[in-house]
């Protein structure tokens, strides 16, 4: 049954994406956005800032799509016997994006995201090695864009992640963010 309804879904989403093919072009963009993550964990939870650069297009007022790559700093934590303990990730992934233009100019937009990220966690103990884990994560997010021109846009997104495996006693994350981006 859930596959019938998935398969029902996709095939009316298709119908609709081919009644609007008309009024579907290519608006690439690039961006860049400065980051803030958590891993849901508690007060002892994982900390990270983080720079990620992202290429997208918006192919009508209200949906595009975009790829991204993220690294963050190092979150260092002292445990008990007070050795360091440092953890950071990398991630990329592709995220699809609905706008929801206000106001007659339509210089703002509301923005839904969701996606999918491939994030490999690393962590090191002081004076021991680098181990890695790598996981898959699924994301939704919200946020508002301001069209400053034809060219520049700024925003600012709130994405929640649901990952697939244990990190830090944490299975999801929140992240904060703000950027721009420049249409070509």
């Amino acid at each position: 049954m859930k596959k019938t309804i998935g398969a029902l879904m996709v095939a009316a989403s298709a119908i609709a994406m081919a009644a609007n093919a008309e009024a579907m072009e290519y608006n690439p963009y690039v961006g860049a956005e400065y980051g803030y993550s958590f891993l849901n964990g508690g007060i002892d939870s994982n900390n990270f800032n983080s720079g990620k650069i992202f290429v997208g297009s918006q192919y009508n007022e209200n949906f595009g799509v975009e790829a991204f790559y993220q690294r963050t700093t190092s979150d260092k934590k002292a445990d008990k016997a007070g050795s360091v303990d440092k953890t950071k990730y990398e991630a990329y992934g592709i995220d699809a994006l609905g706008y929801l233009p206000l106001g007659c100019d339509q210089e703002v937009a509301l923005i839904g995201t969701a996606g999918l990220a491939y994030y490999d966690f690393k962590g090191k103990e002081e004076g021991g090695k680098t181990e890695g884990e790598g996981m898959w994560g699924y994301r939704l997010g919200a946020g508002a864009e301001y069209n400053v021109n034809e060219n520049i846009a700024v925003r600012a997104l709130a994405r929640y992640t649901k990952l697939d495996q244990r990190v830090a006693d944490a299975n999801d994350m929140m992240e904060y963010s703000i950027g721009a981006r420049y249409n070509f």
